[in-house]
């Protein structure tokens, strides 16, 4: 069974890890992570990074898509995404919290909000298709 506990320390190392998120609930119909704002998620403009919300948004469906595999499926990588920026922050915590719309043998689909935990405003809405890999 994947944990929050397994996927902070596979993240670790990673892009994940070096961006600063940590998964705080996982399980197969909601997954929550967030990072702190800080230097290295900003953009040159002062305000937060899109890619940085991207990142989170789609660390956050992956982990819950790991955790949705089928039976016989050796991973999954992502196919498409899409992401409705909606606002930005220059401090404070970024939460996303991924569900799943869409759990099939072949693919899944994930939605995720991306909100600013102090203030509850949305920052984005993300949607991810990942396609399910299985051994050859």
């Amino acid at each position: 069974m994947i944990t929050a506990d397994i996927m902070n320390e596979r993240g670790r190392s990673k892009l994940p890890g070096h961006l600063g998120i940590v998964v705080v609930r996982l399980e197969p119909s909601h997954v929550e992570a967030q990072y702190t704002v800080r230097d290295c998620v900003m953009a040159s403009n002062g305000f937060l990074h899109a890619g940085g919300i991207v990142t989170l948004a789609d660390t956050t469906c992956g982990y819950g898509c790991l955790a949705n595999l089928p039976a016989g499926a050796t991973g999954f990588t992502t196919v498409e995404l899409k992401s409705n920026h909606l606002g930005t922050t220059r401090e404070g915590t970024v939460v996303s919290v991924a569900k799943p719309v869409h759990l099939g043998r072949s693919t899944q689909v994930w939605d995720a909000v991306v909100s600013h935990r102090e203030s509850g405003r949305t920052l984005a809405l993300f949607r991810c298709t990942q396609i399910i890999l299985y051994p050859k």
